[in-house]
């Protein structure tokens, strides 16, 4: 399916292009989040009327996500769980848990779908987290996990 992107997306394309995806993706990302737009003439016609207005709008969200990472980058955030005696968590933590971690320590709402831990966070000890603020600008936060008390 053919669509025309409204905003830059890292790795899929920039503002104004067409570009082919599959159609699941299509429906269920870019158009329902107002990415895309099918690549119909009268849509082709009507972004490049407004390219450069997307293009503002893409530099005003840049400088938020700038914003925003020099307020969180390279931060530690602790959380306290429950531990066996093997040091596992009993679950894990999940990206969820990590955007309400951050609002409640800095204020800062951040959508758990842009939250990449590096690798799954299911025992004691700091991990590393990237955070896609925009396509061209990314966090990395630290998430420390300490023991709230031994498993039986």
């Amino acid at each position: 399916m053919k669509v025309i992107l409204l905003e830059n997306l890292k790795k899929i394309g920039t503002i104004g292009d067409i570009i082919d995806v599959k159609r699941g993706f299509a429906r269920n990302y870019l158009l329902a989040n107002q990415k895309a737009l099918y690549a119909s003439k009268e849509n082709i016609d009507q972004v490049e009327k407004i390219k450069i207005e997307l293009g503002k709008k893409d530099m005003e969200k840049k400088k938020i996500a700038k914003q925003l990472l020099d307020k969180i980058n390279n931060k530690l955030f602790v959380v306290k769980k429950l531990a066996t005696e093997n040091n596992d968590l009993y679950g894990s933590i999940k990206p969820t848990e990590i955007s309400r971690l951050i609002h409640e320590n800095e204020k800062i709402e951040i959508k758990p779908s842009l939250i990449q831990p590096l690798k799954e966070i299911k025992s004691l000890g700091t991990f590393k987290v990237k955070i896609d603020l925009h396509s061209e600008v990314q966090a990395e936060i630290k998430i420390k996990v300490d023991t709230l008390g031994q498993g039986k």
